[in-house]
């Protein structure tokens, strides 16, 4: 063993997380929904799906305000009295 180092399953034990399985998570979510409630949750779940709406909706704004600045950066340059050559 290196100097220093712990097998990853002595660091997954005293993590506490390591051993948590399928039957562990049902177990936390039933105690979640006993204690919070149906309505609770779906209230939570709601507020969450309108803040990942937003995000994308931020993004998407935030996206075309820089496609908005490569454009009027992209404009015709060229000097009033050379336009005339043309």
């Amino acid at each position: 063993m290196v100097k220093g180092r712990m097998p990853s399953d002595v660091r997954r034990n005293i993590m506490g997380i390591g051993n948590i399985g399928l039957p562990g998570i049902l177990l936390i979510a039933v105690v979640v929904l006993v204690l919070f409630g149906r309505g609770k949750i779906s209230g939570l779940m709601g507020e969450v799906g309108k803040g990942i709406t937003s995000f994308k909706k931020g993004i998407n704004e935030g996206e075309k305000e820089l496609e908005e600045e490569v454009a009027e950066t992209a404009k015709d340059v060229t000097p009033e009295d050379d336009k005339d050559k043309v």
